[in-house]
């Protein structure tokens, strides 16, 4: 190769990391219980979203895992009431909280439920210096009143993306939910519920393996480019 193509104007030199195995591992791995948040984006008095939830949450706190789920009842919608509202307030202290988050929506009209993305929408990209999903792990579920499909679960891979989370490979979408639950609202045995159970025990690993690390994996070359009152400035949500 050319000598030049071994130079680079363009980089600030001192800003250029090299990833390293030493900044990937830790001498003492965090040893309290994985912390989880759930939302789900139903509020139907019988909502299957929930239903999954639950049983999600089951899983979760069966395997040794610390669980809150979100009651959305109540949560206005965003830009329709001030950051000081108190469910406002307490989903991102929740979500600052956990470690890990499972999404659940119903699909609706082919997308999730605007109870869902009001959810995700009240959870900035940043709050000062702390970034309440930045390196957090996800999952996404979905359920639906007909055949199975994939809509909503793929919408919120996106919104996992752009607030920068490890979602994981694994997913779960519900088809005829109506048929998967029992009348006290326990998810029957089928390939749906087996389903299930792989995407809890994929998030879990997931969530031990990269807690420790998750702000490092997710560290940024542009970012650091920037001074904190740029970056504010370009994840303000406000000025749009």
């Amino acid at each position: 190769m050319l000598e030049e193509e071994h130079t680079f104007p363009a980089l600030k030199g001192e800003l250029f990391d090299v990833p390293t195995w030493d900044r990937l591992t830790t001498p003492a791995p965090a040893q309290h219980r994985p912390r989880f948040l759930m939302l789900y984006g139903s509020l139907r008095e019988r909502s299957y979203s929930r239903l999954l939830t639950f049983e999600a949450a089951r899983l979760l706190e069966a395997m040794g895992g610390e669980v809150k789920i979100f009651d959305p009842t109540g949560l206005p919608l965003a830009d329709g009431a001030p950051d000081t509202h108190p469910k406002v307030q307490e989903l991102r202290k929740l979500a600052e909280w956990s470690e890990g988050m499972v999404w659940t929506s119903p699909e609706r009209h082919g997308a999730m439920t605007g109870v869902m993305k009001t959810q995700i929408d009240w959870i900035p990209l940043s709050l000062g210096a702390v970034r309440p999903t930045q390196g957090k792990t996800l999952a996404v579920m979905e359920v639906s009143g007909g055949s199975q499909s994939f809509n909503a679960v793929n919408q919120m891979r996106v919104l996992g993306r752009w607030m920068r989370m490890l979602t994981i490979p694994n997913q779960s979408s519900v088809a005829k939910a109506f048929n998967e639950f029992t009348e006290n609202g326990r998810m029957k045995p089928s390939a749906y519920y087996d389903r299930v159970v792989d995407v809890v025990e994929e998030l879990f690993k997931f969530t031990l393996l990269t807690r420790d690390v998750g702000p490092y994996l997710v560290d940024r070359y542009s970012e650091r480019k920037e001074s904190a009152d740029e970056l504010a400035r370009r994840v303000n949500q406000k000025a749009i």
